[in-house]
C-alpha cells in the first residue's frame, strides 16, 4: 500500500497530511518532501496523521525530524501507539543529541586509577603463575623460543655497540679529574663498579623497553583492536597465561645475559682508553678483579631479571589494556616504552636504597 502526502496551508498554519501506513518503506520515499516541506513553512506545522493505520520507529523518526525542521509541531489525530511510539524517539533523539558530560581532569584520581589497574593486572599474573602447572596446555613454548630471540638474540649487537660506547665515555672522563691527582688506575674501579651494579642492568632494561616492551604493547594492542583477545577468551582460554607469561619467561631469560653481555663490552671500551692512557690489559685486569665483588656481579643481574619483568608485565598491560580505532595501538606502544623505562627507574632506586640498608 502506496503512502500518500499533501500538504495544505491555512492562515498562518502548513498542514502535513500522511494517508496511509508509515513504516520503513513509505519513510525513505516521503523524507526529502517531508523534510523540505517543514524547513519551509517559516513556522510550527501541524502533522495529520488521521489517516495513519500504523508507524514504525523509521516513520516515527520522520516526523521527529520534521518537528525538528519546523521548529515545532502540533500532531493531529495520531492513536495513542503511534503517540507513544513518538514519544520515544523523541527521547531517544534528544540523548543521541545531548553532548556528554565530560569531568574535569583529575591528576590525582587518575594516577590512583592507573595504580589500581597496575596492582589488578599484576595479581592477573601471580594468578597465571600459580596455575600455569594445570594450564600448562595453554603455554606455547614455541612462543617462549620466538620471543626468547626476538629479545635476546637479535638485541645482542645493539646491547654490545652500547655497552662498548659507554665504557669508552666513562673511562675518557673519568679520566680526566683523576689524571690531577695521578690516580688514573682507580678509573677502572669507577667503571667496573657502575657499570656491574648500575649502568649494565639499567641500559640493558632500557634497550629491552624500546626494543621489546613496544613490540608486546604493539603486537597485543592489534590482536585487542582485531578481537583476537576477545576470541581466546570466548574459548576458554586465559589471555594472561598464553599471551602474556610466554613473553614474561623471555624477559627473565634473556635479561640476566644482555646486562652481562654490556658489562663486557663496556669493560672491552674501558680497556681501550686505559691503554691510551699506558696501563697494560693485565694491570687492568687486575684492578679489576680487585675492585667488584661476586656479590656486586649477582646483585647486578638480579636487578636486571627484575627489570625485564617490569618492562615485560608493563608492555603487556598497555598492549592488553588499549582501545580502539587507529591510534590504540601507537599510544599503547608509546606508553609501554614510557611506563617501562620509568619504572625501571624507580625500582632501580629502590634497589639501591635496600642494597645499602643490606650492606650488599
Amino acid at each position: 500500500m502506496t503512502t500518500a502526502f499533501s500538504s495544505a496551508r491555512q492562515g498562518g498554519l502548513l498542514t502535513l497530511r500522511f494517508d496511509g501506513p508509515l513504516d520503513l518503506t513509505a519513510t525513505a520515499s516521503l523524507w526529502n518532501r517531508t523534510l523540505a516541506a517543514a524547513r519551509g513553512a517559516g513556522g510550527r506545522i501541524a502533522l495529520d496523521l488521521g489517516a495513519v493505520p500504523r508507524c514504525d520507529t523509521a516513520g516515527a523518526t520522520l516526523l521527529a525530524a520534521a518537528e525538528t525542521a519546523a521548529g515545532g509541531a502540533a500532531i493531529v489525530g495520531a492513536n495513542a501507539e503511534i503517540m507513544a511510539l513518538l514519544d520515544r524517539v523523541r527521547e531517544a533523539r534528544k540523548v543521541a543529541a545531548a553532548p556528554a558530560e565530560q569531568a574535569p581532569y583529575n591528576p590525582i584520581a587518575g594516577a590512583a586509577q592507573a595504580t589500581l589497574d597496575a596492582v589488578a593486572f599484576l595479581g592477573e599474573v601471580v594468578v597465571a603463575v600459580a596455575r600455569a602447572p594445570a594450564r600448562r596446555r595453554m603455554f606455547v613454548f614455541d612462543d617462549l623460543l620466538a620471543f626468547t630471540d626476538k629479545a635476546g638474540v637479535q638485541a645482542i649487537p645493539l646491547v654490545l655497540l652500547l655497552g662498548f660506547l659507554m665504557g669508552l665515555i666513562l673511562a675518557f672522563q673519568s679520566s680526566i679529574p683523576l689524571r690531577r691527582f695521578g690516580a688514573e688506575i682507580y678509573v677502572v674501579n669507577l667503571v667496573t663498579i657502575s657499570l656491574v651494579r648500575e649502568l649494565g642492568p639499567l641500559l640493558a632494561a632500557v634497550i629491552l623497553a624500546g626494543r621489546t616492551g613496544s613490540a608486546f604493547a604493539a603486537e597485543l594492542g592489534t590482536m585487542v583492536v582485531n578481537d583476537e583477545v576477545a576470541a581466546i577468551t570466548t574459548m576458554g582460554i586465559d589471555p594472561v597465561t598464553m599471551l602474556v607469561l610466554p613473553r614474561l619467561s623471555a624477559t627473565l631469560l634473556v635479561m640476566p645475559g644482555l646486562a652481562l653481555l654490556l658489562e663486557m663490552a663496556g669493560l672491552a671500551g674501558m680497556t681501550l682508553v686505559m691503554g691510551t692512557l699506558g696501563f697494560p690489559p693485565t694491570a687492568v685486569v687486575h684492578q679489576t678483579v680487585l675492585s667488584v665483588r661476586l656479590t656486586d656481579l649477582l646483585g647486578g643481574l638480579f636487578k636486571a631479571s627484575m627489570f625485564g619483568a617490569a618492562v615485560s608485565i608493563i608492555g603487556c598491560r598497555t598492549g592488553l589494556g588499549a582501545g580502539l580505532g587507529p591510534r590504540a595501538v601507537g599510544d599503547a606502544a608509546t606508553a609501554a616504552v614510557v611506563g617501562g623505562i620509568f619504572a625501571t627507574i624507580v625500582l632501580d632506586g629502590v634497589f639501591t636504597v635496600l642494597f645499602y640498608r643490606l650492606n650488599l
